[in-house]
């Protein structure tokens, strides 16, 4: 997942960055490249906000000319785990009954920062009626 940011100078010489979709994910950085590095946290901050909420999260949108910022390849899995449930009206007590595991286990599963295993978050997109694909492309 990839997020349009904003990136502006400040009045005290940082750099503000803002993410179009997400209006609540705002940050700052002593300069472009810190500023990047905690556009995905407060990026992580505002979906863990969203799940917490039990809010849709929407595909980020592409903009023209914007900078982006990817979200850890775990962090990815794990929102679109969380699209899957909403998709399918499946709430985290019933997965965790399909898994046949306690509902702590599921609340770890859609933690962004915890460091959950791919194939358990593979085993609750199969309960779901869904696949995990893993595509590698060359940097751009």
């Amino acid at each position: 997942m990839r997020y349009a940011v904003t990136l502006a100078p400040d009045d005290n010489g940082t750099i503000l960055v803002t993410v179009p979709d997400l209006p609540e994910a705002v940050t700052f950085g002593k300069d472009r490249e810190d500023a990047l590095a905690r556009a995905v946290d407060a990026i992580e901050t505002a979906l863990m906000g969203a799940m917490a909420a039990r809010e849709d999260i929407l595909a980020p949108k592409s903009v023209d000319g914007a900078d982006y910022v990817a979200l850890p390849a775990l962090a990815s899995a794990k929102v679109a785990l969380y699209q899957a449930m909403r998709a399918e009206g499946v709430g985290k007590a019933a997965l965790a009954k399909r898994l046949d595991v306690a509902l702590p286990q599921i609340d770890r599963l859609l933690d962004l920062r915890h460091s959950s295993r791919l194939d358990a978050i593979e085993r609750a997109f199969a309960a779901l009626g869904r696949e995990m694909e893993i595509v590698v492309k060359a940097a751009a």
